[in-house]
């Protein structure tokens, strides 16, 4: 299952690293406590529109670009997550456990892993 809150965590905590921003000084910004940025950031907790605005502002990046990332993100995982339903017979379907995706920025492709827990199977969407 494709989580929308760790979508969003990851495009959050790229932007911020980006930036060479700590939790400490994104969280003091978005008036936000640092933990629960963390869990944000690393997709346990929902956040809502009020705090995204918020980490948003605090980030100086518009709501719209952050989840245009996660929609190009979940694009993939979902692509990845079809392709792997067409590879995997139907006895391991069920025992996908994981979806990373992994975008390489200035590489016109995207790299996406699926993870079971034996093995993991490569697709490269164009």
């Amino acid at each position: 299952m494709i989580l929308l809150r760790r979508l969003l965590g990851d495009v959050l905590r790229r932007q911020r690293q980006r930036q060479g921003r700590t939790l400490r000084e994104v969280s003091s910004s978005a008036r936000v406590s640092l933990g629960y940025l963390s869990e944000v950031e690393r997709g346990q907790k929902e956040a809502s529109s009020e705090l995204l605005s918020a980490i948003c502002d605090a980030l100086d990046v518009r709501m719209s670009q952050v989840m245009r990332e996660v929609s190009d993100e979940l694009s993939l995982a979902e692509l990845a997550q079809s392709a792997a339903d067409e590879t995997v017979p139907a006895p391991m379907r069920p025992m996908l456990n994981s979806v990373s995706v992994t975008s390489v920025t200035g590489v016109p492709e995207e790299r996406v892993t699926i993870k079971a827990p034996t093995e993991a199977v490569d697709v490269v969407a164009a």
